[in-house]
């Protein structure tokens, strides 16, 4: 399989509006090109998977689009260029959740929510995503008073995707939110942005336990030495020998 040909079933999967764009995007760190030219899009309302095995690229890819690494190629969300910075990136409304999570772990849970909203002077908005927040969340409501490097892993990651929720993204990024993760915790985060998803909000999830991100997506990628390698359907994925088939094509 070639990195554009897809399965048969996409033209079904295919959503008639994409709001984000990726044209022959490309990365270096130095002189070295960390990420060969990719394209990609997501559709309004699509949960996208981003697939590979540890160094492929996937983290590359995610840096790229916000602007995080010097690129060449084209970006646009909502029809407009994206800005070749992550400010001007998350000004549009695109908000990454990194590998690491990137808390601010001596300030408390409910200091690190409210920096998700910095922006924003409205209180009664403020209230009312802190409360949804929360409500997608409910062990951070009992822990709002601890310093966020007390919390397990697990709840760092709510955390993190708390706070970028706290600024209302138009589309939000994830990278590896499962790592690290007992199995139950990643399967409890995992449905909470199946949720989000399914509520209308675009989303690109970046795994590598990938029987666990087709349960959700739309569709997906799976890069393989800085490139994208393939576009699948997930509902052709049906065993672990077919996505080897695409991890090693």
């Amino acid at each position: 399989m070639t990195s554009r040909e897809v399965t048969s079933g996409e033209a079904t999967a295919t959503p008639q509006v994409r709001v984000l764009e990726v044209e022959a995007l490309s990365a270096r760190y130095g002189h070295v090109e960390a990420l060969q030219p990719a394209d990609l899009f997501v559709g309004d309302g699509e949960l996208v998977a981003v697939l590979g095995p540890n160094g492929a690229g996937k983290s590359t890819l995610m840096r790229a689009v916000m602007g995080l690494v010097a690129t060449q190629g084209a970006v646009r969300f909502q029809g407009a260029a994206v800005p070749r910075n992550p400010v001007g990136a998350a000004a549009m409304g695109l908000v990454l959740v990194p590998e690491g999570r990137g808390i601010f772990g001596p300030m408390s849970v409910a200091d690190n929510l409210e920096l998700g909203a910095y922006l924003l002077n409205d209180k009664a908005e403020f209230t009312r995503r802190h409360e949804r927040v929360l409500s997608l969340f409910p062990r951070l409501k009992e822990r709002l008073s601890q310093t966020a490097g007390s919390l397990s892993g697990g709840e760092q990651q709510m955390l993190a995707v708390g706070r970028a929720l706290m600024s209302a993204p138009k589309l939000l990024l994830l990278d590896e939110p499962s790592l690290g993760l007992a199995p139950k915790v990643v399967e409890e985060i995992l449905e909470k942005l199946g949720v989000l998803n399914r509520e209308g909000l675009p989303i690109i999830l970046v795994e590598q336990k990938a029987p666990l991100a087709l349960r959700l997506a739309n569709r997906a990628y799976v890069m393989s030495v800085g490139r994208i390698a393939a576009e699948i359907d997930p509902r052709t994925v049906t065993s672990h020998d077919d996505l080897a088939r695409y991890y090693l094509g």
